[in-house]
């Protein structure tokens, strides 16, 4: 059974031994952030269309679901393209009235980069900030398990510095 902590007394012999219970080394989290905490956080939801659905189906879904892109998967679930507000606002200007009949795989980034769940959250923010793209779908095992977002990742970073901030206020008032 562990006993208690009692202070030391007079005539106690000093005990070489170091603790660091309260130090900012010991009560900062050192675990690497990962894509799988966020999606933990958010959820693995990822809103998907068909390559020969059309940019007005896209646009409704876009609208409706509150979203910033879809990923373009075929029927069997297969990760084929991704579809973003960007990609359609730059066919608008490239042929306007004449964008919303034509079909999503005209039109939809080809070559998707993306990331696993274990990859390093900032690794995942420099490949998206270098390569200027905002969304990121999520693949396990060859399927598609999840998306996310520059915004997912800022959030993210954002919470654990108020967490460290806490913490670090807690150690020095207690």
């Amino acid at each position: 059974m562990p006993t208690s902590y009692q202070s030391p007394m007079r005539g106690d012999k000093k005990s070489e031994a170091k603790t660091t219970s309260q130090s900012t080394e010991t009560n900062t989290v050192k675990e690497v952030a990962t894509v799988a905490k966020v999606l933990e956080a958010k959820g693995g939801s990822v809103y998907t269309i068909g390559p020969d659905d059309t940019i007005k189906t896209a646009v409704t879904l876009l609208k409706d679901r509150r979203i910033g892109a879809l990923v373009v998967t075929t029927e069997d679930g297969a990760l084929v393209g991704i579809l973003s507000e960007r990609d359609i606002v730059r066919k608008l200007a490239e042929t306007p009235g004449q964008t919303l009949p034509q079909k999503v795989s005209d039109n939809m980034t080809h070559d998707v980069e993306t990331c696993g769940p274990d990859d390093n959250l900032i690794e995942v923010s420099r490949r998206m900030t270098k390569g200027t793209f905002r969304h990121m779908p999520v693949m396990e095992d060859g399927k598609l398990c999840g998306m996310i977002t520059i915004g997912d990742v800022v959030n993210y970073r954002l919470t654990e510095l108020e967490h460290e901030a806490l913490q670090l206020k807690q150690m020095i008032v207690g």
